[in-house]
């Protein structure tokens, strides 16, 4: 069945890869698409999700409280092979339900960072899931959601940009200690930074260094940014990993890295999308 208010929000996140005005400004979304479980149709909804570390993500079938499971989750666990698009990415996932103690910490971490989730599970007898959704390793480079090569690194760079900018909100908001889902949030965003820096390092850098040899400077300057980001990024991840790190000296760390990112990123767009694009 069709739902208007659903449709308008998928536009918006599909036009903006990813980045939501209104009331979900700021959100953390993905779109998620399952099979029907009696249809076998494709079904798309947006979600909320929570980062969980560097292969998986974990979303609730909160349903707002309501007394029945949303159709996605019912659909995931006939078909747990689903597809999930987060604005800057859309990959393919394999959905599976936390079950025991395993659901019931996510849980908590959940209503720690977001205490609307508890006020749902008062609403409701049913128990509400989580699931973990596990990206399905494919062979080649990532499905970045752009038309060029330019605007990927635009997309990609905007992304991080995202959720840094959550993750100083929340830093800035609560008690002075650090909720475990705030670490996580962390931990991972560091993770994934790493990773996208190795595959320029590996992958796109060299293949700008072959077919346009006067970037060399640059790329050697952005090389040179990325073991600074990184040892800006073990600081942070020792700071919340500390068992008695404040919020305030994670902040201060966050703040560090977010200055050099900032710069960085600017600096390799003015850079290599002017490259990239006349390559395409």
């Amino acid at each position: 069945m069709p739902n208007p208010f659903n449709d308008q929000i998928i536009e918006e996140f599909r036009v903006n890869k990813g980045r939501m005005g209104g009331p979900f400004e700021g959100a953390r979304l993905i779109l998620l698409t399952t099979t029907g479980a009696r249809t076998g149709t494709p079904h798309t909804a947006p979600v909320g999700y929570l980062p969980d570390g560097g292969d998986r993500i974990l979303v609730i079938a909160s349903a707002g409280g309501a007394p029945r499971h949303p159709d996605w989750y019912r659909n995931l666990l006939a078909h747990p092979e689903v597809t999930v698009e987060s604005g800057a990415f859309t990959y393919q996932a394999r959905a599976e339900a936390l079950t025991g103690e395993e659901r019931d910490q996510a849980f908590a971490r959940a209503v720690e960072a977001e205490p609307g989730w508890a006020a749902y599970q008062e609403k409701t007898d049913r128990v509400i899931p989580v699931v973990a959704l596990y990206e399905i390793a494919r062979g080649g480079p990532p499905n970045i959601n752009a038309g060029s090569f330019g605007e990927a690194i635009k997309v990609v760079h905007d992304a991080f940009r995202r959720e840094l900018t959550q993750i100083r909100k929340e830093m800035s908001s609560g008690t002075s200690t650090l909720g475990a889902q705030l670490r996580v949030n962390c931990l991972t965003f560091c993770q994934g930074l790493h990773n996208h820096h190795t595959g320029e390092d590996l992958g796109m850098f060299p293949l700008i260094a072959d077919r346009h040899p006067k970037a060399a400077p640059a790329l050697a300057r952005l090389r040179e940014e990325h073991e600074r980001i990184a040892a800006l990024a073990e600081d942070l991840r020792r700071a919340v990993t500390a068992e008695d790190t404040d919020r305030d000296t994670a902040r201060a760390e966050v703040e560090r890295l977010t200055a050099e990112l900032e710069a960085h990123l600017t600096y390799e767009e003015q850079q290599l999308i002017p490259l990239l694009e006349a390559t395409s």
